[in-house]
């Protein structure tokens, strides 16, 4: 047998299992690892920051303990009226502040603390709130030997969805919130394309997983999605309470790794 000949024999059954081997994960529903986009860089190395409160080299500083420079009010757009001492920014009736700047898809990072004088209860108990992109609220409350309706306790997302438990310190103890979130999508008519998601990690505890937002998260109103620009101020809340909040930073997640592997309506159905 001619030895091109043999060659390319081997080489067209080598090309038809590799053909069939991927109708074969297809029709499974799995994706074949040759449509596996392989990366186009190397990942950027930076300095995430010192444990126990570092900022990484990538954030932005929303909060320092200094002033609130990167604030303002939320009633009015002038000045944020917080009071500002010892390193943190303390709710004083003033009002809600919102930032300056505007965030779409991001990593976010706030320390808080409830008041150490118990005064309260339920929703009166230590209340405040992150509003991500002014709308969608990740509930401030102190939650520590405190009743109230499960998707209004600390780290709910209002109104919508309890935590999967309860991470609450003692009042007066500092706290944190890691929260991942996706915006919104919206169609060139205003329509939802893709709701919103948010992961929220409360003293490094997972407290919700990657749920799907509903809409906004008023107190009364059901929840409903009205389109807005990718990117919105964040938003914290005056309740009433004299609830602390430190080390407050950002990451936008504008280099996401989300991964378009099919057209659209093709690929594995589950």
């Amino acid at each position: 047998m001619n030895a091109d000949l043999s060659i390319y024999r081997r080489i067209c059954v080598f090309a038809a299992l590799v053909s069939g081997l991927t109708l074969s994960c297809k029709s499974a529903g799995l994706i074949p690892y040759e449509l596996i986009p392989s990366p186009k860089e190397m990942p950027k190395p930076i300095n995430p920051g010192a444990p126990g409160g570092g900022v990484p080299s990538d954030a932005i500083q929303l909060f320092d303990g200094l002033d609130l420079s990167k604030w303002k009010s939320g009633k009015d757009g002038g000045e944020a009226k917080w009071v500002v001492r010892d390193g943190y920014a303390e709710v004083n009736g003033m009002g809600d502040v919102v930032t300056k700047d505007s965030f779409g898809d991001c990593q976010l990072h706030v320390e808080w603390a409830a008041p150490a004088e118990v005064k309260g209860e339920g929703q009166g108990r230590g209340n405040s709130g992150v509003y991500l992109q002014g709308r969608y609220e990740v509930q401030v409350l102190d939650s520590y030997n405190n009743t109230t309706y499960y998707h209004g306790q600390a780290g709910g997302i209002y109104k919508q969805y309890a935590p999967l438990v309860n991470a609450c310190r003692k009042p007066g103890e500092w706290q944190t919130y890691d929260i991942i979130f996706h915006a919104p999508r919206f169609d060139e008519e205003g329509k939802l394309a893709k709701p919103a998601t948010v992961t929220v990690l409360h003293n490094g505890v997972l407290i919700q997983d990657n749920v799907e937002i509903l809409g906004t998260t008023d107190h009364m109103a059901p929840p409903k999605y009205t389109a807005h620009p990718l990117k919105q101020p964040l938003r914290l809340q005056d309740h009433g309470n004299p609830v602390r909040f430190r080390n407050i930073w950002i990451r936008p997640l504008e280099n996401k790794q989300f991964i378009e592997r099919y057209p659209h309506g093709e690929g594995p159905q589950h």
